[in-house]
């Protein structure tokens, strides 16, 4: 009955990954069915991990942390867990080797119970690696279904996917991480308000990393390109929401795509995979 175990507990990161984010759960929609349990588990778990460090505050977060990376340690040696988002991460990890990538991802985090600035450019790229690279990293090990040699290949442009995503978030989340967290992520952002210059800085940035992950984007396996050009495409979209939006409306407002935008977004991207123009 341990199949049966397995399969509730990849349910329970599909469960998580609809309830927390529509945008992900239609991107992963449009994977191959052979893929999505593993993509299901690997969010489950470092959504699990963010809601510890962002959102339980009036909790312990250090002692649930250390809880949470001590099960997981545990569930990957004994290859079972009763937590059911462990469980199925597990399988994965063993399956993709992915254990290098989870020792940064939960160092990124750890940082965000205790560094609430990042002053150098160098700190600032270790905790986007830490935070969204590597799980960028752990999708396309899936993606290639472990080919060493197309992992390769991909992995400069998975980074900087990774990395766009995760600055795109910074963007839309500077009033919420500077007024709940007292958080600011970016180098350049030394003062408040955001002035313009700032701002156009910061989108440059994340504009030539889209730029660059695209060439990645179009060497994707069939089984996950189109999923992952749909959140391509989706965060292009924020991203040029935010470009339009003033730093004073960004520092008092929480930029979103809207669900009709979305749905167009998700027929246009099917339309150019299917006239194979991605």
């Amino acid at each position: 009955m341990k199949a049966l175990f397995d399969s509730t507990s990849y349910e329970c990161s599909k469960i998580i990954t609809k309830r927390y984010s529509t945008s992900f759960s239609l991107g992963i929609m449009l994977f191959k069915p052979t893929i999505r349990p593993a993509i299901y588990a690997i969010y489950g778990f470092v959504r699990y991990a963010d809601e510890i460090v962002d959102t339980f505050l009036e909790y312990p977060q250090k002692e649930l942390l250390d809880e949470f990376e001590e099960e997981y340690h545990k569930a990957l040696e004994r290859r079972i867990s009763l937590n059911p988002v462990l469980n199925a991460f597990q399988e994965v990890v063993h399956k993709y080797d992915l254990q290098p990538f989870v020792k940064s991802f939960l160092k990124s985090m750890r940082r965000d119970l205790s560094q609430t600035t990042y002053i150098s450019q160098q700190d600032y790229e270790e905790y986007i690696y830490g935070s969204a690279d590597v799980v960028g990293l752990m999708c396309l090990r899936v993606f290639v279904n472990n080919n060493e040699e197309k992992y390769q290949e991909l992995k400069p442009y998975a980074m900087k996917l990774g990395s766009a995503f995760q600055k795109v978030n910074f963007l839309r989340d500077l009033k919420d991480d500077l007024e709940g967290l007292d958080r600011s992520y970016f180098p350049n952002l030394t003062s408040l308000p955001m002035d313009a210059q700032t701002k156009q800085t910061i989108i440059n940035e994340i504009e030539q990393d889209f730029k660059e992950a695209y060439i990645g984007v179009q060497k994707l396996p069939i089984e996950s390109k189109l999923g992952v050009y749909l959140a391509y495409k989706y965060y292009l979209k924020l991203l040029k929401k935010l470009k339009e939006t003033t730093s004073e409306q960004i520092m008092n407002e929480r930029i979103r795509v809207s669900n009709p935008t979305k749905v167009l977004i998700l027929m246009r991207a099917y339309t150019k995979y299917s006239l194979r123009l991605v």
